[in-house]
């Protein structure tokens, strides 16, 4: 699956809710100066339902198993996708599930190990995001094995996923 989703928020998971220009180093009157202004926000909240996060979690959980039509039915009808191999799309998922399905039919075996997770909402355009940071190996029918850390971030519109960014790490 993380082959084939989409990048909105890089690190969005570090971000939670700072000023944009000047950090609080403590309750005292000093302040820090920061050397970049955050192009699109830095106002995050927690404040997103477990069933997002429930959804978030078993996109990863029918990819492992192989099960397309239960991956299917967390997404919404357009997704837009910017996956960690430079893949990228945007339009109707029922056409994103033609090429996930033949992408998962090449492999006899996925196994991811989920690390952590953070649910982040934004302020700004009030959309919630589920980070996760998982290890996944990926066993392919010709023999390959591909194992790799990933971050994605799932963006959610009314309890469905829309948007998907993941950024890879190779393990070898």
């Amino acid at each position: 699956m993380k082959k084939y989703i989409v990048i909105i928020l890089v690190s969005a998971g570090f971000i939670v809710a700072c000023d944009n220009k000047e950090t609080k180093t403590d309750k005292s009157t000093s302040s820090i100066k920061l050397p970049y202004e955050a192009s699109y926000s830095t106002d995050f909240t927690n404040n997103v339902s477990d069933s997002d996060l429930l959804t978030a979690l078993n996109t990863y959980k029918y990819w492992e198993s192989g099960d397309l039509k239960g991956l299917r039915s967390t997404m919404g009808d357009s997704m837009e996708v910017m996956a960690a191999d430079g893949f990228k799309f945007k339009g109707r998922t029922d056409s994103l599930m033609k090429i996930w399905t033949t992408a998962r039919d090449s492999m006899s075996s996925v196994k991811i190990t989920m690390d952590v997770w953070l649910k982040n909402h934004s302020v700004k355009d009030s959309m919630d995001y589920v980070n996760v940071w998982y290890k996944e190996i990926d066993t392919f029918k010709t023999g390959r094995v591909d194992s790799a850390y990933y971050e994605d971030d799932n963006g959610f519109k009314n309890g469905k996923v829309v948007w998907y960014s993941s950024h890879k790490q190779h393990l070898k």
